[in-house]
């Protein structure tokens, strides 16, 4: 855990979120400025400050990153229409809480090419 991250900050309850997932690795929540209907973040417990940061001892963490998004995006409903996963990596990238994390956007039509 940082001490200045905003995220770390959430999942230890010193900042108020709405919970979407919780388990020993990974943490979600709905995204507070949506670009969608659906708009929830997915990231570690572990603080990693962006997907480069992560070594191989962090594999497993990331695939199990992925695994509660596919399952948060099922529940969702999200899987007959579609919807996109997105990891923002440094300033260029548009990351600006910089602790790993993949948004799950959809209930719309998405367009290509993003932003």
């Amino acid at each position: 855990m940082s001490d200045n991250c905003l995220f770390c900050k959430i999942i230890a309850g010193e900042i108020p979120s709405t919970e979407v997932y919780r388990d020993e690795d990974v943490f979600a929540f709905e995204d507070i400025n949506p670009t969608a209907p659906t708009h929830t973040l997915v990231i570690p417990i572990k603080h990693l400050q962006d997907v480069t940061d992560a070594e191989e001892e962090d594999a497993e963490l990331l695939g199990k990153l992925v695994l509660a998004a596919n399952r948060i995006a099922d529940e969702k409903g999200l899987g007959e229409d579609g919807f996109r996963y997105v990891i923002n990596t440094g300033r260029h990238g548009g990351q600006t809480v910089f602790h790993l994390h993949l948004h799950i956007i959809g209930g719309r039509q998405m367009t290509w090419p993003p932003g």
